[in-house]
Formats: C-alpha cells, structure tokens, sequence
C-alpha cells in the first residue's frame, strides 16, 4: 500500500462534474492498493494515520493528530501511485491489486478510518476523477506499508 497524504485545507473529488466526496482541514489521501497487501497492513495503516502528528499545536510544532484538531478525510483510490517507471517509456502496473481485491481493500480501509470515528469521504473506485487540494503547508508525506 502507498499513501500521498496531504495536510489540506479543503478538498473535494467530482465525478462527471458532480462532487462524490469532500472534506475541510484534515487529510486528503490519494491510495495504492498492492497486490501484497492484506487485511493486516490495511488496519496497520489505518491507525498509523489516525495518530500521526502533521497538525501544529499552538507552539507552531507538528504536534497534533487529526483526531486531536477534529479534521476529516478525503481518500481517493489511485493505483497509478504504484506504477514502475523505470524501464521504457511506458509505466507497468503489475504491483497494482486485482481491482475486485483493491476495491475490498480500500472500502475496509476507509471502514478503518470511520470506526476511529474520523469523518471520511471517498472518490467513485475506478471512476475518472477530477481531485482539488487545497494543500496547507505545503505538507505532503508518503506512506508505505
């Protein structure tokens, strides 16, 4: 599983014009399922982001988890996170999940987030989506599991 998570102000995805899914301060996550992945990394990484401190406290120190500033999160599947650039001119997927399996893998991921009573909305999985960040910081962080 690879994660870009972004400290946001405000993000939004839109499906077709229409907005599927959004959040104010909090995280917007864009999401890599892994062929390896498994129920076990999904909820690992799950509370990895529940408790990670990016949020200032009021010394201006990254010091504060989400569930500590009350934000929310947008989580947006995208398995081209997980493309190999390295040979030729053309990426390779092959540690992308099968579909069916990612897809599993992401809605129990975002049922991970949910029940740490973090407020989480989604993109469409497999949709093309049009994704708006209002990143603050800039702070960006990738994960891995």
């Amino acid at each position: 599983m690879k994660i870009v998570l972004q400290r946001v102000l405000s993000s939004k995805v839109l499906v077709d014009n229409s907005e599927v899914g959004s959040c104010q301060k909090g995280f917007c996550l864009l999401i890599g399922i892994e062929e390896n992945d498994t129920h076990e990394s999904i909820a690992k990484m799950a509370e990895k982001i529940s408790v990670l401190r990016v949020f200032e406290d009021e010394n201006g120190k990254m010091n504060k988890s989400i569930s500590d500033i009350n934000g929310s999160i947008l989580a947006v599947s995208q398995f081209t996170l997980l493309a190999d650039c390295s040979h030729g001119r053309r990426p390779s997927f092959t540690k992308a999940g099968n579909p069916e399996k990612a897809n599993q893998l992401f809605n129990q991921f975002v049922q991970e987030l949910k029940s740490k009573n973090i407020p989480t909305q989604t993109g469409i999985f497999g949709a093309d989506m049009l994704v708006e960040i209002q990143n603050s910081g800039p702070a960006t962080f990738i994960l891995e599991s």
